[in-house]
């Protein structure tokens, strides 16, 4: 099976490839980049080797409801964590994969509706980061979205989403959102994206919470 050609990297002055090879080709391909890069103190690098996996664009959101002052997160099975040893049941915000040209405003509309069956009527970017920069391409754009959630038993299960045709098993749970943030602070959350805005809406909640009840 031939390989796609390499995706080739933005061109800067500062950087020289040396070798740029494909060595999978599955849904996200792994190249192999040589490369030198100019140094701090003003000289050229050796050539160095990495392995690139190309995920691309990504984008997720915290759904954040100002009148009932709650968030939604999801939790759902990642293989990953079970492999670095934790329990792999993540606590996570709705996320997921750009296609080919979409926006990620685009895209976390659709993802925020297949995963957890809400779509925010207002969003606010919080930023955009890099979720693995040793190793992936992978940018994700974060945001926080107004939504309206129903009332949440007292677990504060709200119900199931996901795709049955991707196998997708999530759970929905409203919390508050002190609680969200104390959990957190407490590092609670390995998910890198989950503990992020948590802690940008314990610096913001007030502003964005006044901000989106007016209207």
């Amino acid at each position: 099976m031939s390989l796609r050609p390499v995706l080739p990297l933005p061109s800067r002055d500062d950087v020289l490839v040396e070798t740029e090879r494909r060595v999978w080709d599955g849904r996200f391909p792994l190249d192999v980049i040589g490369f030198r890069q100019r140094r701090f103190d003003g000289g050229l690098s050796g050539v160095r080797t990495w392995e690139l996996w190309r995920r691309g664009r990504a984008a997720a959101v915290l759904p954040y409801d100002p009148d009932r002052d709650q968030v939604l997160l999801i939790e759902q099975f990642r293989l990953p964590a079970l492999a670095a040893g934790l329990d792999p049941v993540l606590v996570e915000l709705p996320a997921g994969l750009c296609e080919d040209g979409e926006s990620p405003e685009i895209t976390i509309m659709r993802e925020a509706g297949e995963e957890a069956g809400v779509v925010p009527d207002r969003l606010h970017r919080i930023a955009d980061v890099l979720l693995s920069p040793g190793g992936s391409d992978e940018l994700c754009t974060v945001f926080a979205g107004r939504v309206r959630l129903p009332p949440a038993g007292p677990d504060g299960v709200l119900g199931h989403g996901g795709l049955a045709s991707e196998e997708e098993d999530i759970r929905l749970r409203a919390w508050p959102a002190t609680a969200a943030i104390a959990a957190a602070v407490a590092g609670r959350f390995p998910n890198a994206l989950t503990m992020l805005a948590l802690l940008w809406l314990a610096a913001e909640r007030d502003r964005l919470r006044a901000d989106w009840s007016e209207t």
